[in-house]
């Protein structure tokens, strides 16, 4: 069962803060997670915007980028299931994001791992 107070929800939502906000303003002292996919944000912005050809990425909401970029870096980069990942986002999006912010996470997430 999930829970709120979970640490890996907690550092999903830490480091989805941290890529929000160096979205107006690099920062220093980032979590060693957001810094790597801050190095890999070109790949990941090609698969995204991939994904929503109807949506190019500067019209794409910076929460939702944000949240975008954490979860397909998790998807393509490491073992996490890609359930828990896209439940994850698509709730990061429900609590951050605005009223349709959990159905296009989850519609961009779902394309993007049927090609990986």
């Amino acid at each position: 069962m999930k829970v709120r107070s979970d640490p890996r929800h907690q550092n999903r939502i830490k480091v989805f803060q941290e890529l929000f906000t160096d979205s107006y303003h690099p920062q220093p002292n980032l979590n060693p997670l957001t810094l790597m996919i801050l190095s890999k944000k070109t790949g990941l912005d090609e698969k995204i915007a991939a994904a929503a050809p109807q949506w190019p990425l500067p019209k794409v909401a910076k929460v939702d980028l944000a949240i975008l970029r954490l979860a397909t870096y998790e998807l393509t980069e490491t073992k996490t299931p890609p359930k828990v990942v896209i439940d994850e986002a698509v709730e990061i999006a429900k609590e951050f994001g605005g009223d349709n912010s959990g159905s296009f996470v989850n519609g961009v997430l779902g394309t993007i791992l049927k090609t990986i």
